[in-house]
């Protein structure tokens, strides 16, 4: 067997489950930083007179960073190792979102909220990456879906900041944007903690780094396999001569261009759809809820009440996402959320009295959470190792272009066509996600490493 071989034979062990909960708190605190704004946002209008050009700006210069940041991140991820880039994206972030709290003006808040994107956007295809690189192939996409669930933890712990913190005085959300800082102290436990990418560490030429990594998990597993290897234990000495016999890495350019290379076009632009269509429909509800609520005549405390029940759909939503990738498939499970998500966005788009906007909002947190978990499950298995990050954070990358047109046109239009007018609008692009899903392969059981040979092919590094 081989070294992959190997890995992937093994059970669920304790090291999958201390990867799986490391990098889903870290997942979770980002998503609490990006739920914990869209109450900031509600508190700051009232406190600032803010105008709504303005919250608009706000909310989507973070976006502009996560896109950017999403890009990056994946091409440092293939350059320089999974484990490393989620460590540094998590410092960026949270101590951006803690240096956030003490602002004094919107042109500061801006300059914040765009550094706390690039962390923020950097941070989750790398983490998904990674741990997708680790998982069983019989249960992965389960696995990655549950790593998504970590987003609905974060949200729910906004929900309750933004109620109990938020609303408490007039520098309620400087406290709540102090709490969000709390990633720059995980980042240190991330970095040290997290075993590297062994599917990584081998395609740099790293592999005593690699055996060592793989032998870890074994031992986790209950298997003592020395015979499987002469190697010896890896040193960062060896490590440092070995990879300067290797190949250079392929140039982030060219890794570019293969992400669209005639076998793998149709795919990415299929993907990118996804990603693009998901965002605006996603960031376009959930970040304007609180405020769209408030516009609609709702008290302060009802709208952070309403959005903390609607929030709470988003366990169930995942948790079925997460049975389904394995029983149907993830193109199948992924489209069929999709075309859930847009039912609900329409109903709560004509939803007039109380309990008609917390069903519709449920539902939408069921389908629309369901949707991601299956959109992180799929995302990382479309490319070969040395593309995986580069493919993984562009189609995030080109996502968040929706994510940050979506907060500048939801206010305007909500104020000139009214609000069931935006949310057939996120309804319409929810339909057009779920069709370009049902173009992507869909690579349930098999190693994330099993192409076919023209599929795997990345160009070699120019001379």
């Amino acid at each position: 067997m081989t070294r992959l071989d190997r890995l992937d034979a093994l059970p669920f062990t304790r090291e999958h489950r201390k990867l799986l909960y490391g990098s889903g708190v870290g997942w979770a605190l980002d998503a609490m930083d990006v739920g914990l704004f869209s109450f900031v946002i509600v508190a700051l209008t009232q406190q600032w007179k803010l105008e709504s050009g303005e919250q608009g700006i706000i909310a989507s210069v973070g976006f502009l960073g996560m896109a950017i940041g999403a890009s990056v991140g994946g091409l440092l991820a293939d350059r320089f190792g999974r484990r490393q880039v989620f460590a540094i994206t998590l410092l960026i972030f949270g101590l951006a979102t803690g240096a956030s709290a003490l602002v004094w003006s919107v042109g500061a808040l801006i300059a914040l909220r765009f550094l706390v994107g690039l962390g923020l956007g950097a941070e989750l295809p790398v983490a998904s990456t990674l741990v997708s690189e680790f998982a069983p192939p019989r249960i992965r996409g389960r696995i990655i879906v549950l790593l998504e669930a970590f987003w609905a933890v974060g949200w729910i712990a906004a929900a309750v900041i933004g109620y109990f913190v938020v609303k408490a005085g007039d520098d309620g959300w400087r406290w709540a944007l102090l709490i969000g800082a709390v990633p720059a102290i995980y980042a240190a436990v991330i970095r040290f903690g997290m075993p590297e990418s062994v599917r990584f560490l081998q395609s740099r030429g790293r592999n005593l780094q690699a055996e060592n990594t793989v032998r870890r998990f074994e031992r986790s597993a209950g298997i003592d396999a020395p015979h499987l290897s002469t190697l010896p234990a890896a040193s960062d000495t060896d490590a440092a001569a070995e990879t300067a016999t290797v190949e250079p890495p392929v140039p982030a350019r060219e890794r570019l261009a293969a992400l669209f290379a005639p076998v793998r076009r149709g795919q990415t632009i299929a993907l990118w759809t996804v990603w693009f269509c998901v965002n605006f429909s996603y960031y376009g509800a959930f970040v304007w809820i609180p405020t769209l609520l408030v516009n609609s005549g709702f008290s302060l405390i009802q709208s952070f009440t309403y959005t903390l029940i609607i929030t709470l759909a988003q366990l169930p939503g995942y948790a079925a996402s997460a049975y389904l990738v394995e029983k149907w498939g993830r193109n199948r499970t992924l489209a069929i959320f999709l075309i859930g998500s847009a039912i609900a966005a329409t109903l709560f788009g004509l939803a007039t009295v109380e309990w008609q906007i917390i069903a519709a909002g449920m539902l939408l947190s069921f389908f629309n959470l369901g949707a991601w978990g299956a959109l992180y499950a799929i995302t990382p298995e479309l490319y070969p190792t040395k593309l995986r990050g580069t493919g993984a954070g562009w189609a995030a990358g080109f996502g968040r272009i929706a994510s940050i047109i979506a907060p500048l046109i939801v206010p305007t239009l909500a104020k000139t066509a009214g609000l069931p007018t935006v949310f057939i609008v996120l309804a319409t692009a929810f339909v057009i996600a779920a069709i370009a899903a049902f173009q992507l392969h869909d690579r349930r059981g098999q190693s994330i490493d099993d192409f076919t040979e023209e599929l795997a092919k990345v160009p070699a590094p120019a001379a």
